[in-house]
């Protein structure tokens, strides 16, 4: 339980960071904002045409009665649009990440700097277009791992009773995972951790990551919220990951900026 807590206690901390850093704070917004345009086209277009898509891909169904016919189709279409804000869920973070991986890289890094007992930050020493590789190579990976989630929990959700209580819960903190791994993913891959190791080193510590993730997952099914918090969750997960690496952060720094509730000031080992 107390993973559980200081997961949560680094999201608030990486929002306080971006608070005292204006600047770092209004670039990190761009990249979600660009995101959440894309999206929000997409959507409306979806609203306005998903039901002409569901007739034109159920031609069989042309000879139906009424109102089996339209039971049926306004049935898929709602399923459509559903399965697509889970999809808009389960991506925002991974799309946002990847347009913002200029802004977010120096945002973690200075995070690193500002916290780190020497004031230097960890670097790839890769060029750019190696790391926009590794990282849109990885968020697939990693999107594809959380559909199949998705589908599996979509399908329970049929299960009576089951379906409406268990399943929702195991949905957010699923999600909450996957958002975690791909937050954490902008630090931890500057240290050259791979996905494989990234993901070996999440699940030893899952209700850390567990309590970071979902409440930010939850928050993130508020329209427009995403954007305004991802710079803060981009922050905390850079603390969070130093914490997963069991790194020494600088005496009194995890109040002002810094990493681990400090009562020591020193980050706790993973572990």
């Amino acid at each position: 339980m107390r993973d559980l807590g200081a997961g949560f206690h680094y999201l608030l901390q990486g929002q306080r960071w971006v608070a005292r850093h204006g600047r770092q704070y209004g670039f990190g917004l761009l990249p979600g904002l660009i995101t959440l345009v894309l999206y929000l086209a997409a959507l409306v277009s979806l609203a306005l045409w998903g039901e002409d898509f569901v007739g034109w891909t159920t031609p069989f169904a042309d000879d139906w009665s009424s109102p089996w016919q339209g039971l049926f189709r306004g049935f898929l279409t709602a399923v459509l649009f559903a399965l697509a804000l889970l999809l808009s869920v389960l991506t925002f973070t991974a799309v946002t990440l990847l347009i913002g991986q200029p802004f977010y890289e120096n945002l973690s890094e200075k995070v690193d700097r500002d916290v780190s007992p020497d004031g230097t930050a960890p670097e790839s020493g890769l060029p750019l277009w190696r790391e926009l590789w590794i990282s849109a190579r990885d968020s697939v990976r990693i999107v594809v791992r959380a559909l199949l989630w998705a589908v599996l929990l979509f399908a329970l959700g049929f299960v009576p009773f089951v379906g409406q209580t268990v399943v929702p819960v195991i949905g957010f903190f699923v999600t909450g995972f996957f958002l975690t791994e791909e937050l954490t993913a902008v630090a931890l891959q500057r240290r050259g951790v791979d996905l494989r190791e990234r993901l070996t080193l999440l699940r030893s510590r899952k209700t850390l990551v567990w309590g970071f993730g979902t409440p930010l997952g939850l928050s993130f099914l508020v329209p427009f919220v995403a954007v305004f918090l991802m710079p803060g969750a981009v922050a905390g997960a850079t603390l969070m990951a130093r914490d997963l690496l069991g790194e020494d952060t600088a005496a009194g720094a995890g109040e002002d900026g810094g990493s681990a509730p400090a009562d020591e000031g020193v980050s706790r080992p993973a572990g």
